[in-house]
């Protein structure tokens, strides 16, 4: 099952979360206090960069003649949307650029290039995931009401195709975004639920026309236009048009691929349903901390994805500015190492493959599954420890025998390992022993 007492979990006394969150506190006052021009700079150089990108690939989907630059128009065409949406759109939307007052920038006045409307966007993911980051049944992201993510998920037979429609939605990741805040499953009995769905419905229907208006009419006409003469009008206007079809799938893949190495790989803890709105500051940094996951990257990666490889970062500070996120991962990982938290993080392909992997399981029902609902690698919960009590006080995981300190989550899952490790050799010896053995000629 998930986890319901997180402190507890975590191994952290009472003191202990307050001064973790005393130091969160300060690593956000120190960032305040030292926003300025370089951050300005470079959020205005990532738009012209964007805009830039935008002009190359669709100058060179016009010129296209042979198939090579059709690529090339698509690939930084793909690129320009990928920046637009990761590193300009989500983070401008945060509000991590309010700051500078520029209109421009402001999370209030920004509407990014995908068919979900900017409003509905803030409302789903700024509110409600990141208020209520893996807590089932409060935070929709968990699966988006399509995928198995986590044994306390009930297994149904609709969930073996669990690949089947990951593949699907990671192609057509915009569209599943577009239709998210509609809960389309919800049922609405009041007239006032009812009118608020269909007023919802009238937005996502105008901004999806706006963007196919854009990239399947509009620009291809334009390339006609252009080109037609030379390559004919129709085949110029086909060409556009899947052109800007592929630029979508591959920023639809690419921003997949982030945002579920940053929810779903193993270490992204989740949560039972809870009162979260009586959580204390230091208590909602802890479950943002167990709760998502990092991969690593440089400088051109996190640009690509938005600075989401730093997910944990995001997620404790999501109205910071993103630039500063690779700082501010170095303290947050001294944090971890003085509280003895788990910091999770991996590379790119590991931390995906995590995810596929989780999801080809999870569409199976748990007997078929090994390990337990509270100590598989995609879940766990306060049992996964096994602790035994003695005078009330728990051992295993949580004091150090030897010296009698606490000791933390990190320390508690490391324990584990070597558990399962020296379990595993000792089956394995068995094995050996018990073999028949060959009789010397």
């Amino acid at each position: 099952m998930a986890i319901t007492d997180i402190p507890e979990y975590a191994h952290l006394t009472d003191a202990d979360l307050e001064a973790l969150g005393a130091e969160l506190d300060a690593i956000r006052a120190d960032i305040e206090a030292d926003r300025g021009e370089r951050d300005a700079r470079y959020i205005r150089n990532t738009i012209r960069f964007q805009r830039g990108m935008e002009l190359a690939g669709r100058t060179l989907i016009a010129g296209s003649t042979k198939r090579s630059m059709w690529w090339a128009g698509a690939g930084a065409l793909g690129v320009a949307k990928i920046v637009e949406n990761m590193e300009l759109g989500h983070n401008v939307m945060h509000g991590q650029w309010d700051w500078m007052n520029d209109p421009e920038v402001h999370s209030t006045t920004w509407e990014w290039d995908n068919t979900d409307p900017s409003a509905h966007w803030k409302h789903t993911h700024n509110y409600i995931h990141h208020k209520y980051t893996n807590v089932l049944g409060m935070d929709d992201d968990v699966g988006y009401g399509l995928l198995r993510v986590t044994r306390d998920q009930r297994w149904r037979p609709f969930y073996l195709g669990n690949l089947a429609y990951n593949t699907v939605l990671a192609l057509l990741f915009e569209w599943g975004v577009a239709v998210q805040h509609l809960e389309l499953g919800k049922k609405r009995r009041t007239p006032e639920a009812k009118e608020q769905f269909r007023r919802d419905l009238a937005d996502v229907g105008k901004k999806v026309g706006k963007q196919v208006a854009k990239d399947y009419v509009i620009h291809p006409t334009l390339v006609s236009a252009v080109a037609g003469r030379r390559v004919g009008y129709g085949r110029a206007f086909g060409k556009a048009a899947t052109a800007n079809l592929m630029a979508n799938v591959i920023r639809n893949l690419w921003t997949n691929a982030v945002i579920f190495c940053g929810h779903f790989p193993d270490g992204a803890e989740k949560f039972t349903k809870q009162d979260v709105d009586s959580e204390t500051q230091p208590e909602w940094y802890l479950r943002q901390m167990l709760g998502s996951a990092n991969f690593r990257a440089g400088p051109v990666m996190g640009f690509m994805s938005g600075n989401l490889s730093y997910q944990i970062e995001h997620h404790i500070f999501p109205d910071l500015p993103s630039n500063r996120l690779p700082e501010i991962s170095v303290r947050v990982q001294a944090l971890c190492e003085k509280y003895d938290l788990p910091y999770t993080t991996g590379s790119l392909p590991v931390q995906y493959a995590k995810v596929w992997r989780t999801i080809a399981k999870l569409s199976l029902p748990n007997k078929y599954l090994k390990a337990t609902a509270d100590d598989a690698p995609e879940t766990a919960s306060e049992r996964r420890f096994k602790a035994e009590l003695v005078d009330g006080a728990r051992l295993q995981g949580t004091l150090d025998p030897a010296t009698g300190r606490r000791s933390g989550l990190r320390t508690a899952i490391a324990g584990l390992g070597k558990r399962a490790r020296r379990g595993a050799r000792a089956a394995s010896g068995s094995a050996t022993t018990n073999a028949p053995q060959r009789r010397a000629a």
